[in-house]
């Protein structure tokens, strides 16, 4: 590892990270022009005294988990992040179609989204990053290892992933999730990790072998999604979507219809999201 070298690139590219690029007010106090230390070590999971560390060459070798955290808090690119893995000593991951790096542009939209349930999926429909009013109305999604990362495979091999849809519904998702995934192991490839994780779920799921055998493609939702959400009900919400073909990642943003039951019980579910979070911090 560069010590040297990592501190540098590290500090300058906070530097370069404006309040704005992550959704951050500047206000009037602020006399650094770009991040504060704390504030990235906020958006990586670290303290900002470990990552004071880092930037003065004085601290031990980060791991890859940690060195991924800290690109995507900086907002990396591909090439910066592959740049600092290898100033960390570690080979940079493969950029295969489920790379955990967050496209910078679709953290961009969803660092102005902090009010807004919106969450981030991989070509496995593995949720990498959600916003805590995502966390408030889908429970929190990032936290799955294995094959259980993937939302396609938790649908059709666990039925406790179902519990926030209503059950009416639950035939037409499996129908569409199937489309997705035929969908998006046609442009993976024999080989690709889309394809690996059809072979095993034809291998487990008698579900998804008779939903797959119909050949469905092209299967959409319709304009709204319904929830059943354990404290404030049923909801309707619309849901939007944002790709980013390049890296084979979309952003999906849940809204509710102004003036109706689901936008009050959206805006409560965003109140009591806060509440929890504000009384589960705990200082780095």
């Amino acid at each position: 590892m560069d010590t040297a070298a990592f501190g540098d690139f590290v500090r300058t590219r906070r530097a370069a990270l404006q309040p704005e690029d992550v959704g951050l007010r500047r206000g009037p106090r602020r006399r650094t022009s770009g991040l504060r230390r704390e504030e990235v070590a906020e958006l990586s999971g670290m303290s900002a005294d470990y990552l004071a560390r880092l930037e003065r060459g004085s601290g031990l070798q980060p791991s890859e988990q940690m060195v991924a955290a800290l690109a995507r808090g900086l907002r990396l690119t591909l090439a910066e992040r592959d740049h600092l893995f290898l100033l960390a000593g570690h080979r940079p991951p493969g950029r295969a179609q489920s790379s955990e790096h967050v496209s910078p542009g679709l953290m961009r939209i969803l660092d102005r989204l902090a009010d807004t349930p919106a969450e981030i999926l991989g070509s496995l429909g593995e949720t990498l990053v959600q916003t805590d009013s995502a966390v408030a109305l889908l429970g929190r999604q990032t936290h799955h290892t294995g094959p259980a990362r993937s939302g396609f495979y938790r649908w059709f091999t666990d039925p406790a992933s179902r519990a926030i849809y209503p059950a009416d519904d639950h035939e037409h998702h499996s129908r569409v999730r199937a489309a997705q995934l035929r969908a998006a192991a046609a442009q993976a490839g024999p080989g690709s990790e889309v394809a690996a994780l059809v072979d095993r779920l034809l291998d487990e799921s008698e579900e998804f072998r008779t939903v797959w055998e119909l050949g469905g493609v092209g299967l959409r939702y319709t304009d709204e999604k319904r929830f059943v959400h354990p404290e404030v009900g049923e909801l309707s919400l619309h849901c939007q979507v944002v790709l980013d073909p390049d890296q084979w990642q979309s952003l999906l943003v849940f809204t509710a219809t102004p003036g109706t039951p689901s936008a009050e019980k959206l805006a409560l579910l965003t109140v009591l999201g806060a509440q929890r979070l504000s009384g589960s911090h705990q200082p780095a």
